[in-house]
């Protein structure tokens, strides 16, 4: 279970201006002109993991997608709420304590973007469809040489962690880069039954 003085602190962070960009990560928009509009023509539904402020959520959104996005800071569900202004009947903001994630739906897309929580790995597999696209990118021990990001070996990847933690998606794209940080790329299926 998230401790308080983690969501007090997330809180604090949000409300001082972190992770303010709309931007989404290059990887995503990588991740939809490759693999995702490839395969859902139509947009569907998607579960945005650790969503923060909505940058990724908003962006499914303005293309027409049905977005649920979870997060432990109030902070940052309301200032994902005020810049989905337009977009808000596409988005269900979900305050969710992440450490008892369990799926209560099924998507066709599961983001996770800079979060790292282990023992959800099943259940971030259990939220998808079959069909379904696991699209992730974290830190991972390379990360602390750069400077910024986590530190604590709890919040970072092991050297080819993310390609093996999800046993029975069909990888169709892996990366782990150190240009200017240490991160691990993954898009994954669900394989049709």
């Amino acid at each position: 279970m998230c401790q308080p003085d983690d969501r007090a602190r997330w809180d604090q962070r949000y409300r001082e201006g972190s992770h303010a960009s709309l931007e989404p990560d290059p990887f995503l928009a990588q991740a939809a002109s490759e693999f995702i509009e490839p395969l859902f023509p139509h947009a569907g539904t998607a579960l945005d993991i650790a969503g923060g402020a909505g940058r990724h959520a908003i962006w499914l959104a303005e293309r027409g997608w049905q977005v649920t996005i979870l997060d432990f800071s109030e902070a940052a569900l309301a200032k994902a709420r005020a810049n989905a202004a337009n977009q808000g009947d596409k988005i269900e903001f979900q305050l969710t304590d992440l450490t008892t994630f369990k799926a209560s739906s099924t998507y066709d897309l599961v983001l996770a973007f800079f979060y790292l929580q282990r023992d959800i790995f099943p259940a971030l597999l259990g939220a998808l469809r079959p069909g379904g696209l696991l699209v992730y990118k974290t830190y991972t021990r390379l990360q602390p040489k750069f400077g910024g990001g986590p530190t604590h070996p709890m919040y970072l990847l092991e050297e080819n962690e993310l390609l093996g933690a999800f046993p029975g998606l069909s990888v169709l794209y892996y990366q782990e880069t150190v240009r200017d940080r240490g991160v691990a790329e993954l898009i994954g299926r669900k394989p049709l039954p």
